[in-house]
């Protein structure tokens, strides 16, 4: 009988400890970036947990239900100074496992479970974004002069350019038959495609992300406009669960997402004034301000679509220089990347990584070059005809004659009619080559 009594009494306890702890922290991943910390729990199973914070220090506590504490926190690598320490602290029951992580200043988290995909299993996500996040560093000019931060409102200013490689640290991207992530790709033309741009008189490029760690959609076009950028490029590399399809592509934002995020705006506003500038301060009368509000964000989104197609046109033309094209116009899409109502934005898909000879092009340093020269072209292309106000182009463009092209004549003998360089004709125009045609509307520069 006592022998029977301590049979049950064990199977009890050993099918409590069980169901007690059944989960396990397998391992520990910090992707730092200038605006957003990410940390990564590899969970062997599910987690459950609940979550807090706490002040003087800043800390983010977080308990795991069922979970054993016995993998090691201490030296996990982690380059950013956002987050100071991670470590245990006593849990509150036995059976969980209570992580802290301490904080070098506020930072208001989010924090999800992931289900398993391809080879990561279960993870405990958490977002830090970063209250006081690091100021983009003083750059210098080609010529070696100093170029003023992104704050600066002088007169003649660059043209700016935010330059988004797709994916990056946690989230590969698409991944090609050779082994080969997407997010390196994309990171390599954006910065030969930020090259490009800063040689540029007059322009400037700006990166969302300029290392291996993860930035989200939404995240990308709040950057560009906290840079005051003037267009956003964003770059990308197709897939598709057949390896024939193969070209470049690119994409604008669809009219149905875009009447969805003016909705989004005009709820907030508390951000009115991000979008109108001065218009804010002038709108006084409550009753009439959303109908201000959605008349002047309205075509504040037209602009930039309108701007959009027309950009997302030039640089079609200028990547069937370079590649296949898969499709031969713009094309519509619902990307969060796109969705900044007050900033030109288009997606570059430059050819399809599933397909084995694209990836092997793409891995190609010459050819991603090529598909960055592209893009630069049709962004130079673009701005020489329509700059920003208030830009060293617009202010060069102002001070140009014009003179309309008739029968007979040719660049050289516009020089000679106006005393200027064929070079400065050409550089004014954005010109390849010596060829005009009749009719064509040329910008004449003064000496």
């Amino acid at each position: 009988m006592v022998r029977s009594i301590v049979s049950i009494l064990l199977l009890c306890f050993v099918a409590s400890f069980a169901h007690g702890v059944q989960n396990n922290i397998d391992g520990v991943r910090v992707w730092p970036s200038a605006e957003n910390t990410r940390i990564v729990f590899d969970m062997k199973a599910e987690p459950e947990f609940t979550y807090f914070t706490l002040n003087n220090p800043v800390r983010l506590v977080i308990d795991i239900k069922n979970t054993d504490d016995s993998t090691k926190l201490s030296g996990v690598a982690n380059s950013g100074d956002l987050v100071r320490k991670i470590r245990y602290s006593t849990p509150k029951t036995p059976s969980s496992a209570r992580v802290v992580i301490e904080l070098n200043r506020k930072a208001k988290p989010s924090i999800f479970a992931v289900a398993p995909k391809e080879e990561y299993g279960h993870r405990l996500v958490v977002d830090l974004p970063d209250s006081a996040p690091a100021k983009a560093p003083v750059l210098a000019g080609s010529t070696g002069s100093v170029v003023m931060d992104d704050s600066s409102s002088a007169r003649d200013r660059d043209i700016i350019v935010a330059i988004d490689a797709g994916h990056g640290g946690h989230d590969p991207g698409s991944v090609g038959p050779a082994g080969t992530y997407e997010k390196h790709i994309t990171l390599s033309i954006a910065k030969k495609l930020e090259s490009l741009i800063n040689k540029e008189r007059g322009m400037r490029a700006i990166m969302t992300r300029s290392g291996d760690h993860y930035i989200s959609p939404n995240r990308r076009p709040e950057i560009a406009r906290e840079k005051k950028a003037d267009l956003l490029i964003s770059i990308h590399a197709d897939a598709f669960s057949q390896p024939q399809p193969r070209g470049g592509s690119v994409w604008v934002l669809s009219m149905r997402r875009a009447d969805t995020e003016l909705g989004r705006w005009l709820e907030k506003s508390e951000r009115h004034s991000e979008l109108l500038g001065g218009a804010a301060e002038v709108i006084n009368d409550k009753s009439s301000e959303r109908y201000l509000t959605e008349t002047i964000l309205g075509l504040s989104m037209d602009h930039s679509m309108a701007t959009s197609h027309d950009l997302g046109n030039k640089v079609v033309e200028e990547l069937k220089q370079v590649t296949s094209l898969h499709k031969r116009k713009p094309q519509a899409a619902s990307f969060a990347v796109l969705t900044a109502p007050d900033i030109p934005s288009i997606l570059v898909e430059v050819g399809f990584i599933s397909n084995p000879q694209e990836e092997k092009n793409l891995n190609w340093s010459k050819h991603r070059e090529r598909l960055a020269n592209a893009m630069f072209k049709a962004a130079k292309r673009y701005f020489k005809q329509v700059p920003p106000d208030g830009t060293l182009w617009a202010h060069e463009r102002a001070n140009n004659r014009t003179h309309k092209v008739r029968s007979g004549e040719s660049l050289s003998l516009l020089a000679q009619r106006y005393n200027v360089k064929v070079s400065s004709i050409k550089a004014a125009n954005d010109l390849s080559s010596d060829v005009v045609r009749i009719g064509q509307v040329l910008n004449i520069p003064r000496t």
